[in-house]
């Protein structure tokens, strides 16, 4: 998983939970309405928004639909447990998105708006950079058993 930190506005973050959860099924007018988001129960991977005021719509599938009024947080979890973001508002509608995302979350933050190929990349080279210490640590640490062994059998 992929540690993500990054403000974006709240139908942005909107677009990437339905395109993450239920972009087949949404009725059209809900997916143009942006007080409309869904929320789905924690034992189907919790989408939780929090909000001045909620009036659910319609459950459709295992997702209810809600229209919402000033939202100032958001908590997204997949089901697989491979993705889990909290949107928290800042100023307005701009808000900052905190947590870890999965490779196909990745890709529709992307198509969301909400990471750039810029800050992909960052975080590609952030991650191999890692892996990199990460592994060359490991390398090393071989290194002084084997050197370790070669001396002890000389004593």
């Amino acid at each position: 998983m992929v540690k993500i930190e990054v403000k974006t506005t709240l139908e942005r973050f909107r677009k990437f939970i339905i395109l993450n959860t239920c972009k087949s099924f949404i009725p059209p007018s809900y997916f143009k309405d942006p007080s409309i988001f869904p929320e789905r129960d924690q034992s189907q991977g919790l989408i939780y928004i929090e909000a001045v005021s909620k009036i659910d719509l319609d459950t459709i599938r295992n997702i209810k639909f809600t229209k919402v009024a000033e939202v100032l947080g958001i908590i997204y979890k997949s089901k697989s447990g491979n993705t889990d973001l909290r949107w928290r508002q800042i100023k307005g509608v701009v808000g900052k998105v905190v947590g870890e995302a999965s490779p196909n979350s990745i890709v529709n933050m992307i198509e969301a708006g909400i990471l750039t190929k810029n800050s992909v990349k960052k975080m590609l080279e952030q991650f191999t950079s890692q892996l990199s210490q990460h592994e060359g640590g490991e390398i090393e640490e071989e290194r002084d058993r084997k050197s370790n062994n070669i001396d002890n059998n000389l004593l």
